[in-house]
């Protein structure tokens, strides 16, 4: 591709999102800082929308009323509802359908995820391959364990689950009803409802331990 051809298109590009933008913001969309968010042309917002600085549409998606999106996001093939919250720094890929009211925060990446109304994912997680209730919580660091080198699986967490930090699920997998994982678990089984699972070594202690010294 020669120097014109590749200024033709990227002016081509500029004009398209300029309209894109216009064509938003004139819906009512809040674009915080219009020039720095990049829209696809299937891109559909609901009313009361606010999209922060640095925020990038892929094919497909769709924001419903009173949804916030914060900076350094990137989103495609999404479904949100109402009064969602999305980022910073968050990861949407194809498949993700995200009820009313839910959270997805900070360095979150969800694929092929449903998460329903109330729930929340607030940092550091990786949600795959997943079907998650109602007021559940999924603790910072949180990774859904779905693919073992051959095949995908689905991690499913039902209703008022807590799941604790640092903890991960190795799929296929169910968390029943009302049930808790305590931090730092790995889960290769069914949890049952309202019980907890934990997964954790001894810890071990040893006073007036004295470090090697480099010689």
């Amino acid at each position: 591709m020669n120097t014109n051809n590749k200024l033709n298109k990227s002016n081509s590009y500029r004009l398209l999102q300029e309209l894109l933008r216009n064509k938003a913001l004139k819906k009512g969309v809040n674009l915080i800082a219009p020039e720095t968010v990049f829209l696809s042309k299937d891109t559909v917002f609901g009313k009361n929308v606010t999209i922060e600085p640095y925020v990038v549409f892929g094919p497909k998606v769709k924001i419903g009323d009173n949804s916030h999106i914060k900076s350094f996001t990137h989103i495609e093939g999404t479904v949100l509802e109402k009064g969602v919250v999305v980022g910073p720094y968050s990861r949407l890929r194809a498949g993700t359908f995200l009820k009313k009211n839910t959270r997805v925060g900070n360095f979150v990446e969800t694929k092929k995820t449903k998460i329903n109304e109330n729930s929340k994912v607030n940092h550091l997680s990786y949600i795959g391959d997943a079907l998650i209730g109602k007021n559940t919580n999924i603790g910072a660091g949180t990774i859904t364990c779905n693919y073992d080198g051959v095949k995908k699986s689905q991690t499913k967490i039902s209703d008022n689950v807590f799941v604790g930090s640092n903890s991960s699920l190795v799929a296929p997998i169910k968390l029943s009803k009302g049930s808790l994982i305590g931090a730092g678990s790995v889960i290769t089984r069914n949890v049952k409802k309202n019980s907890l699972a934990l997964t954790r070594s001894a810890q071990m202690e040893f006073k007036n331990y004295k470090r090697k010294k480099k010689k």
